[in-house]
């Protein structure tokens, strides 16, 4: 893996990558084609106005980012930032995970459960690549969920059994919250960004590297898109 040695040696942030630097991260790519005054970009990403200046000078710095004629920040090169951004993260090191069983035999039926569930939550991993875009199929769920307690109400509602690993069903506490920005409704149930479901898998074993190509695929047809459009008007 590549080392985070990124603004070392520049005016702005050592690691755009830490947790709340990414937070910035995901901002601009989620909503890939908008320009931000970096005050709108700080409390869009909920950080301090400092930290958003500083990120937004190194990615201006390393040419992830440019400013515009009105000097609001704009992505130059998402591609390129989402890929070094994928290739320094590490899914399942950096997250704690809670296991679980289900006696169901098919994922699916565990998952469409999850339609109208009044929790905070959000489907990731493969299960969430699959929700997106079906291509590789999981054998087990994985959910982000903001607390132990959030986990637990959950597993009782489903009658879902804690087991000390190797669980079908894993509940994982984020590395940092701001893994539930974006979140979309995918057939009534809640699953992360595509970004955060293709910086999850871009280094995940099982298949996690296919899993993200296909995301990838949708995210690079809606920046086209998103170009062309800008480009109209």
């Amino acid at each position: 893996m590549e080392q985070i040695i990124l603004g070392w040696a520049l005016s702005g942030i050592k690691n755009i990558f830490a947790p709340k630097s990414s937070r910035i991260l995901r901002v601009l790519l989620v909503n890939f084609g908008r320009d931000w005054d970096e005050r709108e970009l700080a409390s869009e990403a909920r950080v301090s106005n400092g930290l958003a200046h500083y990120v937004c000078k190194t990615l201006v710095e390393l040419g992830f980012a440019a400013r515009n004629a009105q000097n609001r920040i704009v992505l130059a090169d998402p591609l390129r930032l989402l890929k070094r951004w994928a290739s320094n993260h590490l899914y399942d090191r950096m997250n704690k995970f809670l296991d679980y069983f289900t006696f169901e035999r098919e994922i699916e039926r565990l998952v469409v459960k999850f339609a109208g569930l009044d929790f905070k939550y959000a489907f990731c991993g493969l299960v969430g690549a699959w929700l997106v875009a079906p291509y590789v199929r999981p054998v087990d769920i994985h959910l982000y969920v903001p607390s132990e307690s959030v986990a637990r109400e959950i597993a009782e509602r489903f009658k879902l059994n804690p087991t000390p690993m190797g669980g079908n069903v894993k509940f994982i506490l984020p590395y940092d919250g701001g893994v539930f920005y974006g979140v979309q409704n995918v057939q009534g149930v809640k699953v992360v960004s595509n970004v955060q479901l293709f910086v999850d898998l871009y280094n995940f074993p099982a298949r996690g590297e296919e899993a993200s190509s296909q995301i990838l695929e949708l995210m690079l047809k809606e920046w086209k898109l998103k170009r062309e459009a800008r480009k109209i008007v």
